[in-house]
Order: C-alpha cells, then structure tokens, then sequence
C-alpha cells in the first residue's frame, strides 16, 4: 500500500467584514493610569464620554487609549 498526498497552494483574501450579519465594529477608551475600561460601544461618542467622566474622578488621569474591535473575513481567493 502507497501513501499519497496532494498539496494544494491557495491565496488568502483578507477584508473588513462588511457583511450584514457581520459583527459590528465597537469602541471602548482605556485610562493607560490605571487600566480602567469604559463599556464597549458602537457609538464611538460613548466611551469618550466616559474618559469625561473618568477623568472627573480622577483628576491626575489624562492619559487613554482607544480600543477598537473589528470584524475581518478572510476567504480563500478563486
């Protein structure tokens, strides 16, 4: 009995989902003092608003980074 194996090279497309099921794109800040996240939101506005607020509280914190979360596809390239 032979083994035999095939191999097959396939290219890779990649691409932000866009799909109308796909996942939708969210947003969060993070206070790089102390870690704190604000909730993930699809209003980009929401979690700046919570950097304000955060902020209030914290007066020595002004310094944050903003988290995005977006869906890609990847699919096999015909």
């Amino acid at each position: 009995m032979s083994t035999r194996a095939v191999v097959c090279h396939k290219e890779w497309m990649l691409q932000p989902d866009r799909e109308p099921d796909a996942e939708p794109t969210t947003y969060a800040m993070q206070c790089v003092v102390c870690g704190e996240s604000s909730p993930a939101s699809s209003d980009f506005a929401e979690p700046q608003d919570w950097v304000f607020e955060h902020g209030g509280r914290n007066p020595a914190h002004h310094t944050y980074q903003e988290i995005i979360t977006r869906p890609w596809r990847a699919w096999w390239k015909p």
